[in-house]
């Protein structure tokens, strides 16, 4: 069989038997059979990829399930967060995690940085300043 993109689960599972049958020996790199996995193996990721795309989880997400790997409460992780009421905001996605808290979470729990560095689903609601109300015309 000549190597060709995949396109269909059928051809996706042809390949990964070759796959497999060719790893089963191992194959010096340098060596035809060595090159053949590589290519075949590089087919079989890319349409894995295409096919079964992987989300990478919101910020919160990814701490409330780290808390629950480790058996943590909220206020197990308070005192990262800056106490038990931003803690509770920042869960209940109504406050952005800081650079401290990011720094604080990444130390402590392990959570990778650029987990904790993108935004979350919710939307942050920004309160105008009672300056800034004062200057919006109509009101």
């Amino acid at each position: 069989m000549e190597p060709r993109i995949i396109k269909t689960d059928d051809q996706y599972r042809q390949y990964l038997q070759v796959v497999e049958d060719l790893a089963a020996n191992d194959p010096p790199l340098d060596s035809p059979d060595g090159a053949r996995l590589e290519l075949i193996a590089k087919l079989v990721e890319d349409y894995e990829r295409t096919r079964y795309p992987f989300a990478r989880p919101d910020p919160v997400d990814a701490i409330i399930f780290r808390m629950e790997q480790q058996g943590l409460r909220q206020k197990d992780i308070a005192e990262m967060l800056g106490g038990k009421n931003r803690a509770s905001e920042v869960l209940a996605r109504k406050r952005p995690l800081t650079l401290s808290m990011i720094r604080a979470l990444h130390e402590n729990l392990q959570i990778p940085s650029a987990l904790l560095i993108r935004e979350t689903r919710a939307t942050y609601k920004v309160r105008k300043s009672a300056r800034a109300a004062r200057r919006t015309p109509g009101k």
